[in-house]
């Protein structure tokens, strides 16, 4: 049995430090030991990232069983709703729990027409379940050719040094 829980406010330093364990097992799979891609002191993704995501949008912990297992920000704005970050412990991963939460996200928000994710170019692991399980398309592919026009950095000319592979974009219109 999954359910979201609403965030609260004694459980959020938890659940920053489990989203970075989740990240962080991602890119390990990937680099092992030899990665390079992390936002701050070895995370992949840091504090203030998560905390900004929480704090702009609705934050809910992923349970299974009555019991933490993973975490979920998203963005709704009208139609339009944005999957900011959706994490599930490594712990329990391949059990279904990532795509039934998504599932639970789907019913929360049965308003929204699009919803919109990015993930790095080497995910193949989120690639996979963002596209094969959850029904996404692959948009746009954000890269030194095509930058991201909402990246400050990237009107610059700069790229994205945590991840200068690129970053795929995704949709989901919903019927």
């Amino acid at each position: 049995m999954v359910e979201l829980k609403a965030l609260e406010l004694s459980d959020r330093k938890q659940f920053i430090k489990d989203n970075q364990e989740a990240f962080n097992y991602g890119a390990m799979q990937e680099f092992g030991m030899r990665d390079d891609h992390f936002e701050e002191d070895d995370q992949i993704i840091s504090r203030d990232t998560i905390e900004k995501s929480i704090d702009a949008g609705e934050a809910y912990r992923i349970m299974c069983d009555g019991k933490p297992v993973g975490g979920v920000v998203i963005r709704v704005c009208g139609e339009k709703g944005d999957l900011e970050l959706l994490f599930v412990s490594p712990k329990v991963h391949s059990k279904g729990i990532g795509y039934a939460a998504w599932r639970e996200i789907e019913k929360l928000h049965p308003e929204v027409t699009v919803w919109e994710t990015v993930t790095p170019y080497f995910e193949k692991r989120n690639i996979h379940f963002y596209v094969n399980r959850c029904g996404f398309h692959i948009v746009e592919f954000f890269n030194s050719h095509h930058p991201d026009p909402n990246d400050p950095d990237a009107e610059m000319g700069e790229l994205d040094d945590q991840f200068p592979e690129g970053m795929f974009r995704f949709e989901k219109k919903m019927k």
